[in-house]
């Protein structure tokens, strides 16, 4: 089937743009952050598009309040990936890899929101994450990250929050490729195994630079795919780490962080730290990641829009929807001839056994 995006130069295959190849996970998506350096501002915001399941989904969340909302909406494909638009949910790229824009129209639930994103740096292509069980392929994509600063306004029950380039800066990404979406797959791998999955990721913000850190590693704590990267801001490019790594103090009876350290080495041996210490957590089930009704790709007709909201200081972190989430830290970065504070997240989803912090179970806290 023809959709607009065939009229562009963009083909990778002898077929249709509409056919992402044959693996029915295939998926395209947005993500942003954005927050204050003082926390009081903090929302994020995604749109993804599965091909195969013939849907595009999309959700707002804001943390006012100490309340998170989240809006959520999700639309029958129709194979037609160039209208980024869900409900009232709508993704605009201004200029690629610049500028992008984030509207959210009118709806029931009284959120609205007009922000547009401005790159502080360049963006980053981080290696590609393939992650196989065995003959399974689990996980196969690529994903750019770009730190920038935002400007618009958010509203929430007539409550207008500006924000302003000086005041509000974060990160998005842009990810495609492979990964669970939809309803999960009834036949995994073989033979069966326990679920494990080790994510950290720490995008940080600093007045004159960025720091970029994620590691995935299996239950005996070895990386199958860790980077970090410090780059300026502005238009200057930035440097892959030569070696990283990350140690984590756990809030008791918890899979959070109550602080964490990340360390990197560069190419001439220096030696760079990053102390951060989470202030506050924002739940990614908000804007779809992991929730049992809004999860990525499902079905949900031709159109449908939903919210719903809850304190985050009353929220069970041991429920499953609500491990995986992204802690806002204010962050210290050492390094040579650097001393430099800044803000950013540092985002957790720890399913399953990891040894060197002690970790059994699928959710079990650590001790």
């Amino acid at each position: 089937m023809l959709t607009k995006a065939d009229d562009y130069p963009v083909h990778q295959r002898p077929e249709p743009i509409a056919t992402a190849g044959t693996d029915r996970n295939f998926y395209d998506r947005y993500f942003f952050n954005g927050y204050s350096a003082d926390g009081s501002v903090f929302f994020a915001a995604a749109l993804g598009v599965y091909p195969h399941l013939n849907v595009m989904d999309a959700a707002l969340s804001v943390i006012d309040g100490g309340v998170q909302h989240n809006l959520r909406a999700s639309k029958l494909l129709a194979m037609e990936r160039m209208d980024t638009t869900v409900g009232p949910i709508a993704v605009q790229v201004i200029e690629p890899l610049k500028t992008l824009r984030l509207v959210v129209g009118k709806n029931d639930h009284g959120i609205a929101a007009d922000i547009t994103f401005h790159a502080r740096a360049l963006p980053v292509e981080e290696p590609r994450f393939t992650y196989r069980m065995g003959p399974l392929t689990f996980m196969d994509y690529t994903r750019l990250t770009q730190n920038g600063s935002y400007e618009g306004w958010i509203e929430i029950g007539g409550k207008r929050i500006e924000l302003s380039r000086e005041r509000i800066v974060g990160t998005r990404d842009r990810s495609w490729g492979v990964r669970p979406v939809g309803l999960a797959n009834p036949q995994g791998a073989a033979p069966p195994r326990l679920p494990q999955f080790y994510w950290l990721w720490s995008p940080l913000n600093f007045p004159d630079r960025f720091m970029l850190y994620h590691n995935n590693a299996d239950a005996a704590g070895k990386p199958w795919n860790t980077a970090s990267v410090i780059g300026p801001a502005g238009d200057g490019e930035a440097e892959h780490m030569a070696a990283c790594w990350s140690t984590i103090d756990y809030k008791p009876g918890t899979r959070h962080a109550k602080h964490a350290t990340i360390q990197t080495r560069d190419a001439r041996g220096g030696e760079w730290r990053a102390e951060m210490t989470p202030k506050f957590n924002f739940y990614m089930s908000g804007i779809g990641y992991g929730h049992p009704e809004w999860g990525h790709g499902r079905y949900h007709g031709e159109l449908a829009v939903g919210y719903d909201s809850f304190k985050t200081a009353e929220v069970n972190e041991n429920e499953p929807q609500f491990q995986h989430i992204q802690a806002f830290v204010e962050a210290r970065l050492t390094g040579p001839n650097v001393d430099t504070s800044g803000t950013g997240v540092l985002e957790q989803l720890v399913v399953g056994a990891f040894a060197p912090h002690g970790l059994t179970g699928i959710f079990d806290p650590a001790p």
